[in-house]
């Protein structure tokens, strides 16, 4: 109980994994507490709906008038407070109808510079997904823009099943909820979907930090083997890909023209990764961009910590310390940039402002001005 108790403020950002000189994982240690503590104590209402969300999403989303209630209905976030744990002060996301679903092939073709003859894998994760589907369509457009065969990461459908797959999921809910044994059961399920494509040197690149990074961290940790190492080789997120292609004379240096300021806050594990400077180079391709980094620590939302009524206020006083007050004092002129799905949110909480995915900034450049 101590440990546990000692953990709890752990936000799981990874910092540690980049900083300590000895490489300690805090945030591997707090999945190992806290799946000791679920043998010993069972799961809390609360986990239960944190975890098992890639599960319950697809049904959910059918639901969203009725769900979304929660944040309109005067006194139904305190009373949801009650039952679930989660902070009556926090606006939960908003659910969507039009969920992310596989690309058409007319989508596909890969207009603006010709016939598409690379292929890319998109990761659609649990989050943009279901919450901001825009964000992956815009990933696609990029994509095809640029050139790309885009194919969309998927399960096949389990024997004697009837209609799609299950959608993908890395495992990182059930991780932040100490389930690893659910973990490996989703971990298996992108391996199987990734093989065929990774074997033909094909990237799968994903745009939420914390999941696509799930693929190159945990998943090797969790299941071991030339397989895991391969794919996690072979996954990028999306501002890695362009970056990368850049450097391999894939890409042109500049695809579009743009004005204005950008304000980028950069995710934990996007830090962690060192992943930052593909991030700046990304939006480099649209000329014309002036771009300056928040100098910050985690955004304090850190996926499902931000959402207790335990944790809440330690949530926002860590925003306080120096993301929320930089966006406060942007020009309202300025486009906020955060491609973490609680980073976004943490920052329309806060200071009531809209952060975009780079997708969607570069999606709208190319729509504009391409080059």
């Amino acid at each position: 109980d101590e440990m546990l108790e000692t953990m709890k403020l752990c936000v799981s950002c990874k910092g540690c994994r980049r900083e300590c000189p000895t490489g300690v994982d805090m945030a591997k240690m707090k999945i190992e507490v806290l799946a000791a503590a679920n043998k010993r104590r069972g799961l809390s209402l609360r986990d239960r709906l944190i975890a098992y969300l890639p599960r319950y999403a697809p049904y959910a989303s059918r639901l969203a008038p009725l769900l979304n209630a929660r944040n309109a209905i005067p006194g139904a976030a305190w009373l949801a407070e009650r039952f679930t744990g989660l902070s009556a002060k926090r606006r939960l996301p908003r659910w969507r109808r039009d969920v992310f679903t596989a690309p058409s092939p007319r989508t596909l073709r890969g207009e603006g510079r010709g016939e598409a003859t690379r292929e890319v894998a998109l990761f659609a994760d649990t989050f943009n997904a279901n919450f901001e589907p825009d964000n992956l369509h815009a990933a696609v457009d990029v994509l095809t823009r640029l050139g790309y065969r885009v194919t969309l990461l998927r399960a096949e459908p389990e024997n004697g099943t009837v209609g799609p797959a299950r959608p993908l999921c890395c495992g990182r809910t059930f991780l932040s909820a100490g389930l690893v044994e659910e973990a490996r059961v989703e971990a298996r399920r992108v391996l199987a979907a990734a093989a065929p494509i990774v074997a033909r040197g094909v990237a799968i690149v994903g745009l939420e930090p914390s999941c696509l990074l799930t693929l190159r961290d945990e998943f090797t940790s969790m299941l071991p083997g030339a397989e895991t190492e391969k794919l996690a080789a072979h996954a990028l997120l999306f501002e890695e890909f362009l970056a990368r292609e850049v450097g391999a004379g894939a890409l042109p240096e500049v695809i579009a023209e743009g004005t204005g300021k950008i304000l980028l806050h950069g995710h934990c594990h996007q830090k962690a990764f060192g992943a930052m400077t593909s991030v700046q180079r990304a939006l480099g391709l649209v000329r014309g961009l002036e771009v300056e980094t928040v100098e910050s620590s985690c955004c304090g939302m850190a996926g499902a910590f931000g959402y207790g009524a335990d944790t809440y206020e330690v949530s926002m006083q860590i925003g306080e310390l120096g993301l929320l007050p930089a966006v406060r004092k942007a020009a309202s002129g300025t486009i906020i940039a955060a491609d973490g799905f609680s980073c976004r949110h943490q920052i329309r909480d806060g200071t009531n402002r809209t952060a975009r995915h780079v997708a969607r900034i570069l999606h709208d450049a190319l729509a504009v001005r391409p080059l």
